[in-house]
Formats: structure tokens, sequence, C-alpha cells
């Protein structure tokens, strides 16, 4: 027969990122050829503090 497992207590929830909240953030980027300008649309980017968790680091 085999061994029993053990159970293991829940690990405690982890805080949210301060940054993001969710993993992703929304950033500006430019466009245009020799002239760079600054679009008004949003593009959705990966949050370098907590590299998409959405967790906060220890």
């Amino acid at each position: 027969m085999a061994p029993r497992r053990k159970t293991t207590a829940p690990k405690p929830a982890t805080k949210p990122c301060p940054d993001c909240q969710g993993g992703q953030t929304s950033e500006s980027f430019q466009v245009g050829g020799r002239r760079k300008r600054v679009s008004d649309d949003r593009q959705q980017a990966l949050c370098l503090t907590c590299l998409g968790t959405g967790h906060a680091p220890d």
C-alpha cells in the first residue's frame, strides 16, 4: 500500500503589485517616419516590476 500524503497549509495570499495591479500596464508609443511623435493611442505592455505576475515582488 502507498504511504499517505501529508497535507500542507495553504500559502498566504500575496499582495498585488503596486504599479500595475494585474500584470499589464498601458503605455504610449511613437509613430512616424523621420520625426517620431507620440500617438494618442495606448498599447498593453508587460509590467517590469512584477514581470507580468500581478503580485508584489518579495
